[in-house]
């Protein structure tokens, strides 16, 4: 025992870190007392320790190819396989190390490149649960500069839940329950399905072969190239092997679905596939799938690199979709499109996802962040560049009066004293899956939507082109990307004639642009690593605005003692942009002190700043500025654009709640809103009056809601007795028509009433057989769903439905219900997770807090079923996110608060790890501050309207 310890102490010094190359001595078989066999002495594993302390690997291993052999049986719900990994060694050792999580593994081996075994013995696996790692322990010391092959067998059961390699169900028409198998990896869970190094720089080459039934069919990144015969009536599918890519991009599905096929310009095959009676809905994906590779191809300059892209609908599916390469997963509600029962935002929605997830064939797939910091490298980009592509291709979706409410949630986030950089250290994988959050997408793609502008299109474009060629294959971070917007370059390709700045001539020289002297990385560095969004205040002296930048808070007002301090070391590079009445030039400034001046000339009367809000910070006009555009809205407002009259609106209300503007101003701005005639501004003041009705329908104050109801249904009376019930006109037109029959029915507005009613009635005696129409649907099923036969006919109609679109609708209906037994039922069944799959509990919870009489509701059964929520959605994702600030989202008394902090406390070990509990509450310090402010002002102003 002792010479066996001694051993291994030996063996350990040769560190898994990677060391200095060992003697010749040290790389050949370790030394022993002599066997009769001449096999080294076998080593107990009962004697190792495991060699690996971080939670990344080392990187004295790297993965080049695995081939994956997976064996699903859909009827046990378990699974077997085999992954054989060609690794390339960099420093002498004796361990490999790699992830691996709830793997049961029956054998590991370690073999030469002429496929010989090192070791007759099976090789002693070492488990590190609290980090999903395991160490395989070679007694042959593995060679600098070698290449081996790894070989394990492993098997478990397909995970329940949304993560790593999980079963799914499915109900038809008749009744039956139909399974599948299905994968998401994203970000840390490919380690559930097979042994990998399962990191996003780790990039390697994949050949899966998956065995099933002749009842299903099997789908993977790449084609199949073979089917072949194997033992017990099984077929063995064998796909192509892969272009070099991360783990979490690996992707297989065995399932019995159809599809739909068409090909792209460029001949790429693409098929769209759903369960079967769904078949039909598949359509219209189909035509915006093809379409969009055809435009990402000519945009980025780049082939798409494989023969096909598949896009396959999962009936059980927790995130919108995911960008696997060359296999996109979808929820069914973000794939599949059914005109009888699609409303035109279902449309919209299902356009944008798939220009989300076909952008990151490239920014992601192609070219993949080095670590989880910098994720919004890939959704930023993705979620930006669903606005250019579905612009592009499908121009009458309006999707760019979209843009403005994307910045608009950054802003909600970012300007809470808990919100994060958009590069964030993220370590663990809880903290990895809080960067999948507003930051990283929505922040991101506003960040980037204001560099596209102010160095205009084709730099912008030509930039991420350079990037995209220069990293394909590989990982980036934000340097390269900067680098590559300003177009430096490396020596070799200065030399060789490239149009482009040196590496050490780029950041010696400033680049040049449009008469702005820029420092790329200067300027980006302060938007992506420091946290939150600048405030610019504007005074008018004479010809000149005096500008003050500061850091834009609502938790915190400016005569608060802690101000000065979360003021401290803030300061961005804010590319400005203005226009006044004396010019029609959009003007630039860059603005990189914390106090400026900008030369405007006596003869404007007005001046607006951040045109049509490219730019992402908010402006606040001192000294009367707000009065000047106050009186523009209301004798010209045509004078600046729909986003500029948007951007002014949110921009009022920010600053109202911040405490630097008084309520009554915000609300004289939008008194303009009745000569509107623009959806989109027309919706930002109607959505600002209905989130605090919203938040005062939920405390008791039955005559100020009733009042601030009144004010709502007088002054836009007119805009509601214009709509239609039917589905007729633009994109913008059926959208508003949407949004304010709602609120007038939510309002109890009679004539929508008896308009909502007439239709259920008139659907019901069709025993559903009546179309509704789609834009009004969701309002005629809430007010349908009010009596006890109706709420009962649309719970009986959702469990048939195969419309998930009809479902979404129904379910929002039925948890608007003033029934609170009614309202706990429903949570009961999500959590059930029959009648109301899981994948849709954390938006059930949503709705059901969304209702004055659930309020309460839904927090209570947050905080006694929160284990098992964990359980199902995973600690750090979007969904626990979600509930936990949506849940919370509209308290405001201050008895909320204690509250909240005595079931975080009681939590404290999870909630430690979660930047969403801190979210929460400031989230309602924010809402307790507002109505200790606003309340009074607010009933006041309503009171001088309505006389």
């Amino acid at each position: 025992m002792v010479s066996v310890t001694l051993l291994v102490l030996l063996l350990l010094s040769v560190s898994p870190a990677g060391s200095e190359p060992e003697s010749e001595q040290s790389s050949q078989q370790v030394s022993s007392p002599p066997h009769p066999t001449g096999e080294p002495s076998p080593v107990s594993e009962d004697s190792l320790s495991f060699p690996w302390s971080r939670l990344r690997l080392p990187r004295y291993i790297i993965p080049l190819h695995y081939h994956l052999v997976l064996n699903p049986n859909l009827t046990t719900l378990h699974f077997s396989g085999s992954v054989q990994i060609q690794i390339d060694v960099q420093n002498n050792t004796n361990w490999i190390v790699l992830h691996s999580k709830g793997l049961e593994i029956s054998k590991a081996t370690i073999l030469d490149q002429n496929l010989a075994h090192l070791s007759e013995k099976v090789l002693p696996v070492l488990h590190n649960p609290s980090h999903e790692q395991i160490g395989i322990f070679s007694p042959r010391v593995l060679s600098r500069g070698q290449k081996y092959f790894l070989y394990i067998e492993f098997e478990a059961e397909l995970a329940e839940g949304f993560y790593g390699f999980y079963i799914s169900t499915y109900r038809n028409s008749k009744g039956e329950t139909r399974s599948l198998a299905s994968t998401h990896f994203e970000p840390t869970s490919a380690r559930m399905a097979f042994p990998c190094f399962d990191e996003p720089s780790f990039k390697a080459n994949f050949s899966v072969r998956i065995r099933r039934s002749p009842d299903y069919i099997s789908l993977s990144n790449m084609p199949i190239v073979n089917t072949v015969d194997i033992n017990d009536g099984l077929l063995e599918d064998q796909f192509a092997p892969s272009v070099k890519m991360s783990t979490y991009l690996v992707a297989f599905v065995i399932c019995d679905f159809k599809s739909v096929t068409a090909t792209t310009s460029s001949g790429v095959k693409v098929s769209i596939y759903a369960a079967p009676e769904k078949r039909k809905q598949t359509h219209y994906a189909l035509k915006v799938a093809v379409k969009m590779l055809d435009f990402y191809e000519e945009y980025f300059n780049i082939r798409y690199p494989l023969p096909k892209q598949d896009l396959i609908a999962i009936p059980d599916f927790q995130s919108g979709a995911m960008e696997n390469w060359g296999l996109t997963t979808y929820r069914e509600t973000s794939l599949l499109f059914d005109p009888l029962t699609s409303s035109v935002s279902d449309k919209l929605w299902v356009t944008m996802v798939i220009g989300h997830e076909l952008a990151h064939q490239w920014f992601g797939n192609l070219v993949t962040m080095e670590w989880w910091n910098d994720i919004w490298l890939n959704e930023g980009f993705a979620r930006y560049m669903e606005y250019i592509s579905v612009e592009a291709t499908y121009p009458k979706l309006k999707v760019e009066e979209y843009l403005l409410h994307t910045c608009f949630a950054a802003v909600g986030l970012d300007s809470l004293n808990s919100s994060r950089p958009i590069s964030s250290p993220a370590e663990n994988p809880t903290q990895i899956k809080e960067m999948f959050d507003t930051v990283s997408y929505d922040k991101g793609a506003c960040v980037l939507h204001m560099l596209r502008h102010f160095l205009n299109d084709e730099v912008f474009q030509s930039g991420i082109v350079r990037y995209l060629r220069k990293y394909s294959y590989r990982n980036a971070q934000n340097q390269d990307l900067w680098d590559s917007l300003v177009n430096t370059c490396s020596e070799e390709e200065f030399i060789s004639g490239e149009h482009c700045y040196s590496g050490s001539q780029g950041s010696k020289n400033a680049y040049l642009f449009a008469g702005e002297h820029l420092d790329l990385t200067a300027m980006m560095n302060t938007w992506t690593l420091q946290k939150g969004i600048p405030l610019v205040t504007v005074t008018r002296r004479g010809p000149r605005l005096l500008l003050r930048q500061d850091r834009f808070l609502r938790t915190v007002l400016p005569t608060d003692p802690l101000w000065p301090s979360l003021q401290q070391g803030f300061l961005w590079h804010i590319p400005l942009t203005y226009k006044t009445d004396a010019s029609t030039t959009i003007h630039r400034h860059l603005m990189t002190s914390s106090t400026d001046s900008i030369h405007i000339g006596e003869e404007a009367s007005w001046v607006k700043i951040n045109s049509d809000m490219t730019g992402y910070y908010v402006v606040h006009y001192e000294d009367g500025g707000w009065d000047v555009l106050i009186q523009l809205m209301r004798k010209n407002h045509t004078a600046l654009s729909y986003k500029d009259r948007t951007h002014l609106i949110h921009n009022a209300f920010q600053l109202v709640t911040a405490g630097h503007l008084p309520l009554n101003k915000a609300m004289d701005l939008i008194g303009y809103l009745q000569l509107e005639n623009h959806t989109v501004p027309l919706l930002q003041g109607l959505g600002y009056l209905e989130a605090f009705y919203h938040l005062i329908e939920k405390r008791d104050e039955p005559l100020l809601t009733n009042t601030l109801g009144k004010y709502i249904l007088k002054f836009f009376r007119a805009v509601i007795d214009h709509q239609t019930w039917r589905d007729s006109g633009s994109v913008s037109e059926r959208r508003l028509r949407s949004e304010v029959l709602s609120l007038a029915c939510h309002l109890d507005y009679p004539p929508c009433l008896a308009q909502a009613n007439q239709h259920f009635k008139d659907w019901l005696q069709s025993n559903g057989t009546l179309n509704l129409p789609t834009d009004v649907a969701g309002t005629v099923y809430s007010v349908g769903a009010r009596n006890d036969h109706g709420w009962d006919s649309l719970l009986h109609t959702y469990k048939m439905s195969l419309s998930e679109a009809q479902k979404h609708k129904i379910l929002f209906a039925l948890t608007s219900s003033r029934d609170t037994e009614k309202l706990q039922r429903l949570l009961e069944l999500g959590l059930e997770g029959k009648v109301i799959r899981s994948q849709d509990l954390s938006s059930l919870i949503l709705m059901v807090a969304r209702n004055p009489r659930g309020h309460y509701i839904a927090w209570n059964f947050v905080k006694k079923n929160w284990d098992t929520l964990v359980q199902k959605f995973q600690l750090g994702s979007f969904c626990i996110r979600n509930i936990i600030i949506g849940t919370t989202g509209q308290f405001s008394s201050p008895d909320d608060l204690p509250e909240m902090q005595l079931f975080f406390e009681s939590i404290k070990e999870q909630a430690s790890q979660l930047r969403a509990t801190q979210l929460a509450l400031d989230n309602v310090q924010k809402n307790i501050r507002w109505v200790q402010r606003n309340l009074q002002p607010l009933r006041n102003w309503l009171n001088d309207q309505m006389k």
